[in-house]
């Protein structure tokens, strides 16, 4: 079987998903979440490779993401639905278990996926957002951590503002988060000193860094007009609902144990997830019952398998390696 990537649309606990697969469809499965604002052109460096592993890859766009199905209702993006389309992918494809590889919200999914459904899971890998137990509800807690201030997933809360500011042009949009969250932003913190009231996401990423013109070197004018166009038929409704369900999706899992499944971790030392409080990535190897460690990589930011994918890539071998997901 070719390792030649392939674009499959393909239907999934009642939704429409567009999948680029790789690799003998008989090897053993490795699923690639996204994050935000991202599709599955995020793991463009990594797809060959895995495959030539031996391992059948499946990326989706996930639900509200690209041409993949974008439902107009927020408990839509629930965890429970989210994690039902990673499920159905796998039935669709023939697959018992696999290897789930999550970056950001792919990360946050993915965590939830391994209480939601241990017996579908036989690896997990998170990229960017380390494991987190929310001790209470998340909004509840943002609230607290930042009263009148700014913070971005409080503003997302409310539909329309977020759809409005983003949408207005995709394409400067894109450009500024992508710029935002790169190792430009490492001493940065994700919250703000700027005042809730009047104050929209990109206003506040211009605020914590100078964005500069152009593009960083990572992400080519193609890779733009990639992502330009897949939000431009998405909107931005569907990704930002993930954020409004945190709180129902906390009341889901909270009280399962996270499973004895083998996890690893790769992050960047210029992430402004984990910068600050580099304790943050330490953790889960007290609140993960099978952890085999972190590898976390110098100089690179929030966007870690785009900013360095080659060092990346390696890293994510080496991680499979360890949870003992090496084909052959």
């Amino acid at each position: 079987m070719s390792n030649e990537n392939r674009t499959v649309r393909r239907s999934v606990n009642g939704v429409e998903l567009d999948v680029i697969e790789a690799g003998d469809p008989g090897g053993p499965a490795i699923v690639l979440l996204h994050g935000f604002p991202e599709s599955a052109h995020s793991w463009r460096h990594q797809i060959t490779p895995l495959a030539e592993a031996g391992f059948h890859v499946l990326a989706p766009d996930q639900r509200g993401y690209a041409a993949s199905s974008a439902p107009k209702d927020v408990e839509a993006y629930r965890v429970d639905h989210l994690a039902g389309d990673v499920v159905g992918l796998l039935d669709d494809t023939g697959h018992a278990t696999a290897t789930v590889v999550g970056h950001d919200w792919g990360a946050l999914l993915l965590w939830d996926l391994c209480r939601l459904h241990p017996d579908r899971v036989d690896a997990a890998i998170g990229v960017s957002v380390p494991y987190t137990p929310w001790p209470a509800a998340p909004t509840e807690l943002f609230k607290t951590a930042n009263g009148d201030r700014f913070f971005y997933i409080l503003y997302f809360q409310t539909v329309g503002p977020a759809e409005t500011e983003l949408e207005a042009d995709v394409r400067e949009t894109m450009r500024t988060i992508l710029w935002g969250a790169s190792s430009l932003s490492a001493d940065r913190s994700l919250q703000s000193d700027l005042p809730a009231e009047g104050t929209g996401f990109l206003d506040s990423i211009r605020s914590g860094v100078a964005i500069p013109d152009g593009l960083p070197s990572w992400l080519t004018e193609a890779d733009l007009d990639t992502y330009s166009e897949q939000f431009s038929t998405s909107g931005f409704f569907g990704p930002v609902s993930w954020y409004r369900n945190l709180d129902v999706d906390w009341t889901l899992v909270k009280d399962r144990p996270f499973p004895n499944i083998p996890t690893a971790f790769i992050g960047g030392t210029a992430d402004p997830v984990t910068a600050r409080n580099p304790n943050y990535i330490d953790s889960q190897n007290g609140l993960l019952p099978d952890h085999r460690g972190a590898i976390v990589l110098d100089g690179v930011g929030h966007w870690t398998q785009q900013e360095a994918p080659d060092a990346f890539t390696d890293a994510l071998l080496r991680s499979l390696e360890a949870v003992g997901r090496k084909p052959g």
